[in-house]
């Protein structure tokens, strides 16, 4: 059991520079956007990190807790996130969860995990403005955790540290156009014999990286506005996450999945963009392509939530990102009291929205089709805290950098009457906008 420490401080600096601050700091994450209801969580210097042998579902189920109200219920504290698990999920976790053939070849193969507890954090509201000091009280610690409330209160003190240079050369893509091409006509025959109804295929887009990872995050970030956007630095690599679905949000016993499938290109002239909107609706193929991503979602959840608590609301709406139009459905339903954040998890991972339908045969066929084994691409980034429950992002439009490469994995659901071609097509549209925003900022001292 532990007790809520939370403290105002005073800052008015961008919150992108107050993330700069943290640039020398052990395991830095932050979360950017619609995060614990909006704003950004900045987090470095845990107390235990995820070691390979660690089995993750037990860790997150053995996260500590404020007790449990009438009913079974969790003791959450409203509106502070305080501290837990933050990091990575990897792809590749998911052959801990489902008995799957091996990847194809992993040019820079990584840990399953990146995963770390951290007692405190440095929180900025984004509704009210205000800056908070926020930790995970126990008495063993409460020296230290004095000391990092008065280190925090110093950087946001100090004058705003300015971007340093980083930079993307020389972009390639595995496979190239026709490898894409042949993937996605290999899926339909798969589809056309009846063996899986839905897969997501994906390539995958490699550089050269130097500089900072944090300076690409900070720079990127103003400019898209991603709303599950996530930073998470390990010893000798990084996650730099834009995405904007949201894989699994636990508020109590309450739990909400918001699956995007179908996209089209949303034109900066607002007349264009309009009818790319309207065609996207009335589009059968993209409403065929969510709608069962949500049933198998739905499959998923049901496995750990009560009986007749399953609802899918709002399905197929149209949301506006970043360069694009996507369709996006909310599935939900109420936890058995007995199901903790781990056994969640793995009863949802990998996503249901980047594998396909049915799931575990989609994901065999991923293993097949695909030119390289995915990495943290696909998978889920986010936390799990005793205070705020869990939210995770599905890590798509989601840099990875590690031994001087930077990649960007981009890919689609391949449904019976998808287009090969356009099916390439729409893996770049999805990619630009994050290539141009990377490529055009580096390490701008300005912003927000």
């Amino acid at each position: 059991m532990v007790r809520v420490l939370r403290r105002p401080l005073l800052c008015g600096r961008a919150p992108m520079d107050v993330v700069r601050s943290f640039r020398s700091d052990e395991r830095v994450v932050c979360f950017a956007g619609a995060w614990a209801g909006g704003g950004v969580v900045i987090a470095s210097e845990p107390t235990r990190v995820a070691e390979p042998g660690d089995d993750v579902f037990e860790l997150l189920d053995g996260a500590p807790t404020f007790g449990t109200s009438a009913g079974g219920a969790r003791a959450e504290v409203p509106n502070v996130v305080g501290g837990g698990w933050f990091g990575a999920l990897r792809y590749p976790l998911s052959a801990k969860v489902e008995r799957l053939p091996h990847p194809a070849p992993r040019p820079q193969p990584q840990p399953d995990v990146a995963l770390a507890f951290y007692d405190h954090v440095l929180r900025y509201d984004g509704v009210t403005g205000e800056w908070w000091f926020e930790a995970l009280w126990m008495p063993a610690r409460a020296a230290a955790l004095e000391a990092r409330a008065a280190t925090f209160e110093r950087r946001l003190a100090a004058s705003p540290l300015g971007g340093r240079e980083y930079e993307c050369r020389g972009w390639s893509v595995s496979p190239d156009r026709a490898g894409h091409v042949a993937a996605v006509a290999d899926a339909l025959g798969h589809i056309a014999a009846g063996d899986v109804f839905q897969v997501n295929v994906c390539l995958r887009l490699e550089a050269a990286f130097s500089g900072d990872p944090l300076d690409m995050f900070c720079d990127v970030w103003p400019r898209l506005r991603a709303p599950y956007a996530a930073l998470v630095v390990t010893d000798d690599s990084a996650v730099v996450s834009f995405s904007p679905e949201l894989f699994l949000e636990r508020r109590g016993r309450v739990v909400r999945s918001a699956p995007i499938k179908g996209t089209r290109p949303r034109d900066d002239d607002p007349g264009r963009a309009e009818e790319q909107r309207t065609e996207l609706l009335a589009s059968a193929k993209d409403r065929a392509e969510n709608v069962m991503i949500v049933d198998v979602m739905r499959n998923d959840l049901g496995r750990v939530c009560e009986y007749g608590s399953m609802r899918a609301s709002a399905v197929a709406r149209v949301e506006a990102h970043p360069g694009l139009w996507h369709l996006v459905s909310d599935v939900s339903g109420v936890l058995r009291p007995d199901v903790g954040d781990g056994r969640l998890v793995r009863a949802t991972f990998a996503p249901a929205s980047v594998t396909g339908a049915p799931k575990v045969r989609a994901m065999e066929l991923i293993t097949e089709l695909e030119a390289t084994g995915r990495e943290a691409y696909t998978g889920a980034i986010g936390y799990s805290s005793p205070c705020a429950g869990l939210e995770l992002n599905v890590a798509i439009r989601t840099f990875e950098v590690a031994d001087g490469r930077v990649w960007l994995g981009s890919g689609g659901g391949i449904v019976a009457d998808s287009d090969p071609q356009a099916e390439f097509d729409e893996c770049f549209a999805k990619a630009t906008p994050l290539l141009q925003a990377a490529t055009s900022t580096r390490g701008s001292e300005t912003a927000a």
